[in-house]
């Protein structure tokens, strides 16, 4: 057996608040597709969340919060008894091997298709701006982006008390914390940033207002849950969904220092530029955010152990999430304790087979080596 890497940090157990997490490393939330068109979590779904907990914390898949809020195929959400009730085999899975989960709370926004919707109902966002680009995936097949209906100010709060709900019901699952989703275009990154949110109302306009719907979002959820177990996702360098403002880091570094003020479980920052890069300026850093939230700071996305392990060394992060290694890797915190190799990174084609293809067929070191111990006794 090899030795351990000199990652002592990384592989160290870390207070998140009141809860103790046995290493630094996170499963990111990953939309995988396996919750079928009832979009109910399932025994495939804890199966697979059950092979990765070795994390020190888990954040699941995206998960919407309502009917409105969906705009991937098959992906789970937290609206409904049977759903919140169907989440607790997945929960009771990963808390098993003594792992905390936490659930990520989605509204698609504009980044979704009237298909999705019942009576074929626009897609909402702020305002009425488009996504250019790519076709988007929809139950009918790949079609072309629909121009959104923006929200009326009066349909605001019901979005919020949506997030309320949400986050109640996430509670009644036994989740042990909720992470509300505000990165990669999605509705809230939506209204925070100047280029999808033109709005005159008090939502838009002025940094201020923009990040007027988070904050309420924020507040509503902690009428449920403390602040230490609530967390909050951004994507101040990312393109995805065709997004990207010119006053990012003037509207990323205000939204962080306001969140301060919550004193959060943790912050987390989609600052790699593995989704793209909207070129608009330097790439935020984790260290421009230390600066202004002194809460435990998540990095995410093109991590490897080694920069992981940096990152964390320099005080710029305290947790690193880990997406794309963990589809191939289920074992990816035993691989980095004892140096082995990983597994070829998974293709593309099958991260949304919707079925085990792709999910829970990847083995671990261990299984690997007794594998080829046997095929060549």
């Amino acid at each position: 057996m090899a030795t351990q890497t000199s990652s002592p940090l990384l592989l160290s157990s870390f207070d998140l608040k009141d809860l103790t997490l046995k290493n630094r490393v996170v499963m990111a939330p990953m939309t995988r597709s396996r919750a079928g068109t009832e979009r109910l979590p399932n025994a495939l779904m804890a199966k697979y969340y059950h092979q990765r907990a070795s994390a020190g914390l888990i954040i699941t898949e995206a998960t919407v919060i309502s009917k409105q809020a969906r705009g991937w195929q098959q992906t789970p959400g937290i609206y409904s008894d049977e759903q919140t009730e169907a989440w607790k085999q997945v929960v009771d899975a990963v808390h098993s091997k003594g792992t905390p989960i936490f659930l990520q709370l989605w509204h698609c926004g504009r980044a979704s298709h009237s298909s999705f919707h019942e009576h074929n109902q626009l897609p909402v966002a702020p305002s009425a701006i488009k996504i250019e680009g790519d076709e988007i995936h929809t139950p009918i097949g790949k079609q072309p982006h629909e121009t959104p209906r923006a929200l009326e100010t009066e349909e605001i709060p019901g979005i919020v008390e949506d997030y309320r709900r949400a986050a109640e019901r996430a509670k009644m699952a036994g989740f042990d914390g909720v992470e509300i989703h505000s990165a990669n275009g999605y509705l809230i990154d939506e209204f925070l940033q100047s280029k999808t949110n033109h709005r005159s109302d008090k939502y838009g306009g002025s940094l201020e207002n923009r990040y007027c719907f988070l904050k309420e979002i924020v507040e509503s959820i902690l009428t449920v849950w403390s602040s230490n177990r609530v967390g909050v996702r951004l994507s101040p360098n990312g393109n995805y969904n065709d997004m990207g403002s010119p006053d990012f880091r003037e509207t990323f570094l205000y939204v962080a220092k306001q969140l301060n003020t919550y004193k959060l479980a943790y912050l987390h920052i989609i600052n790699g530029l593995g989704f793209g890069f909207h070129d608009l300026g330097k790439p935020m850093k984790l260290a421009e955010f230390r600066e202004v939230f002194d809460h435990p700071l998540m990095g995410n996305c093109g991590y490897e152990q080694e920069s992981a392990e940096t990152q964390i060394q320099k005080g710029d992060a305290d947790l690193i999430a880990f997406g794309r290694p963990y589809i191939s890797n289920p074992d990816l915190v035993e691989r980095f304790t004892h140096d082995w190799p990983l597994n070829p990174p998974a293709e593309q084609k099958v991260w949304y087979s919707f079925d085990a293809e792709g999910y829970t067929d990847f083995p671990t070191y261990e299984e690997s080596h007794n594998i080829a111990a046997g095929m060549n006794s």
